[in-house]
Formats: C-alpha cells, structure tokens, sequence
C-alpha cells in the first residue's frame, strides 16, 4: 500500500479514537446536552470522511477494503453541508455502534502493512 493511503487510515485510526475517548462512559443525554462533546465527535467524523474521500481518490483499491465506506464519506458530507439537518441520535448511533467496525478494519488494515514490511 503506498504511503500516503497509510497516512490516511491512520488519520481515520487517529480520529477514530478520538471519538472512542470523547464518549467513553458518557450516553446520548450527555451527548445531546454538551455543544463541546458533539462538536468533537462531528469534527472527528467529518476527518474520518474528508481522509476515506482522499483514500477513495487517490487509492481506490485501499478504500474498497474500508466496507461501506461510500456511505461514511455520504454521511461526511452530510456533517459539514447539512449541519442543520444533523440528526444527534444518528451521530451517536454512528460513534457507539459503526465506529467500532471501522476502527477494527483499518486496525487490521494498518497491522497488515506493517507485517509486510
């Protein structure tokens, strides 16, 4: 895999994390109520789509072992163009019940890679 898609999965890694730290033991009361916390967990989303577009563009092959990953770069845009029509419930469910796949996948992706090298 070149170097820059490492990059990226890497950047999605990073910002994957970020989401996991950012609602560790909170719940969607929390997540509903705190204007810092949504924006971190949009902003994060928002990297892990802008990150899996470039990946899409520049390493189409790389981006196709990221499943559903047309619909996380769909979901991107809706954070950054439709912030008025953005849904906290769908964000949450995202970060609690999707991110967790995304995160193992491109885990595995990056640990693959460096086993290879």
């Amino acid at each position: 895999m070149r170097l820059k898609s490492l990059k990226l999965l890497a950047d999605i890694r990073q910002a994957a994390d970020l989401i996991r730290h950012f609602t560790a033991n909170r719940n969607l009361k929390d997540y509903t109520s705190d204007a810092l916390l949504r924006s971190g967990v949009e902003r994060q989303f928002e990297i892990i789509g802008e990150a899996l577009n470039r990946l899409a563009r520049s390493d189409p092959a790389a981006a196709s072992r990221i499943g559903d990953y047309q619909q996380i770069i769909a979901f991107r845009n809706i954070l950054v163009h439709g912030y008025d029509v953005v849904d906290d419930h769908v964000v949450w469910e995202a970060a609690q019940n999707k991110l967790p796949a995304l995160h193992h996948k491109v885990q595995a992706l990056l640990a693959q890679e460096d086993g290879q090298r």
